[in-house]
């Protein structure tokens, strides 16, 4: 086994990804849909939602607690209203059905909203909405996860992280994305560090007994801060009752993990709303989102969110990712062992 990082080229991330699905129950279409989403995030730099997330993907597809062969469906169930059903498999091919039918509503009703049940990890949520904005709309994304994080003031994790995202549009260059968990880090970020076994920093997380913890492995056991203490908890709260309640999906302690490949499919919940600027600002969204952006220009050292996201996909585009030879041999041993 090589000691140092795998690099390798975005396709070939995709091709690996894939065939690690496929060799564990999982459709041609959906590993195919996954691995996009999962190598777009490692591009991003967001590996807590890349190919980490394959050896325990691929455990929950062989074992059935997700469907690798479902096929998402959607009902139009109010002018603007549409419910889209992820029927236990994984959330990527539902959120690019969603993608798909709201748009053109968005643009038909000025607005539109479209709740997705039954459904898995989601990832990288602004990679999601950025396609919205590519097509001159804005975009929200929440969705609720399984418990990670205490009500404030306990100790027993109840809610997820609970991300949120938003995109728009802007009159030159990529959209503006905004992308973020409700705890301190992602979930995903404490995951990835107990894979490779390095520490994470002090103030992410606690262990089982409520103290601060530096051991990634005893902060999965234990539960996530949120950020800004109680106004993040309530946040958190607040994105249970739009994706979890409004979608009529799970709430956080009674989804199972999506770190393991025990229980019952997670049944979790989540919110895309798309509106189209043009009518609610009269055709001035634009420019006023251009004014918006020169104002971060304007202060030395400023830069709009996301900023970094983008370097980094510019380089994995240029160069290629690389992954620890741990979770790449763990990967490659999936397709050894369906052959």
């Amino acid at each position: 086994m090589m000691s140092g990082p795998i690099r390798m080229t975005l396709q070939e991330a995709e091709g690996l990804a894939m065939d690690a699905l496929v060799a564990c129950r999982t459709s041609p279409d959906t590993a195919r849909a996954t691995a996009r989403a999962l190598v777009q995030a490692e591009a991003d730099g967001q590996k807590g939602h890349g190919l980490s997330r394959v050896p325990c993907y691929a455990a929950q597809s062989r074992n059935g607690k997700v469907d690798g062969f479902a096929r998402p469906s959607v009902r139009k169930l109010a002018p603007s209203v549409l419910r889209v059903d992820a029927a236990h498999g994984f959330a990527y091919p539902a959120l690019d059905l969603a993608v798909a039918e709201i748009a053109p509503l968005a643009r038909s009703q000025g607005i539109a909203l479209a709740t997705i049940h039954r459904s898995h990890h989601f990832g990288q949520a602004g990679a999601v909405v950025e396609r919205l904005a590519d097509r001159g709309l804005v975009g929200l994304l929440l969705g609720n996860a399984p418990k990670a994080m205490a009500f404030w003031g306990g100790r027993q994790p109840m809610i997820g992280t609970n991300p949120v995202a938003i995109a728009a549009p802007v009159p030159e260059g990529p959209p503006l994305v905004i992308d973020m968990a409700l705890s301190q880090v992602a979930r995903g970020k404490v995951m990835a560090a107990q894979q490779v076994g390095e520490p994470i920093p002090e103030g992410w997380a606690l262990d089982p007994d409520g103290n601060p913890t530096t051991d990634a492995a005893a902060a999965l056991k234990g539960s996530m801060l949120p950020i800004g203490g109680a106004k993040g908890a309530a946040l958190a709260l607040m994105v249970e009752v739009l994706s979890a309640a409004l979608t009529s999906s799970h709430f956080g302690w009674e989804a199972s993990s999506l770190l393991d490949d025990v229980g019952p499919p997670p049944d979790l919940g989540q919110t895309l709303v798309a509106i189209d600027p043009a009518p609610s600002s009269e055709g001035g969204f634009l420019s006023r989102m251009g004014d918006l952006i020169a104002a971060f220009a304007r202060e030395p050292g400023v830069r709009p969110p996301g900023s970094r996201r983008l370097e980094n996909r510019a380089r994995a585009a240029r160069e290629g990712i690389t992954l620890p030879p741990t979770l790449h041999a763990e990967i490659l041993s999936l397709l050894e062992a369906a052959a």
